[in-house]
């Protein structure tokens, strides 16, 4: 059994399909503050400082799991959670007809065990149609989430090519996870 410490449904969503038993409870952190333009870096920061906030708040009489994920369009645009709706039509647009990189940072810890790992998965897809796009603005679906995106939703009709773990994207490398988990 390990502690999710995140609100993300994706990564509940993952664990429950690797069949990963897990309470799932997020600390307060604010990765606002998080200055950074190097998606990377952002990605491991954010991840690293809500296991940091998650210890502070929880401890750690269970094994713990953080993450977080942000998008890195072609042109070299950090796009992160989305503001607003037209924050996202922005974010989505760029995005589409596009090749862009999802990049998701992971730390679990227990207390003999450490992993840190910042993992890629690479997407290209065709263009989004207008009102398929209304469409998934208007479902508020994209709220929360590293550049609105959905792979495994809204924007998996739209893939032209991909590079990586469809779960990396998700947020979350779970095959990489996997094994460790049965390590600790």
């Amino acid at each position: 059994m390990l502690h999710l410490a995140s609100n993300s449904s994706s990564r509940a969503l993952l664990l429950k399909r690797f069949e990963i038993e897990f309470i799932q409870k997020a600390p307060e952190y604010n990765e606002e503050n998080i200055e950074t333009k190097n998606a990377k870096d952002f990605a491991y920061i954010a991840s690293k400082g809500k296991l940091e906030s998650a210890i502070k708040e929880f401890g750690l009489t269970t094994p713990l799991l953080t993450a977080d994920s942000v998008i890195l369009s072609s042109q070299g645009e950090l796009l992160r959670k989305p503001k607003n709706i037209d924050d996202a039509k922005r974010i989505l647009e760029v995005q589409s007809g596009s090749s862009m990189a999802i990049i998701s940072a992971m730390h679990y810890k227990t207390d003999k065990f450490y992993l840190s790992d910042v993992s890629a998965t690479y997407y290209h897809f065709k263009k989004f149609d207008p009102k398929d796009l209304e469409a998934y603005l208007e479902s508020n679906l994209w709220n929360g989430k590293a550049g609105g995106c959905m792979v495994e939703g809204f924007c998996k009709k739209y893939i032209k090519s991909v590079h990586g773990n469809e779960s990396t994207a998700m947020g979350l490398n779970v095959e990489l996870l996997l094994g460790w988990i049965k390590k600790s």
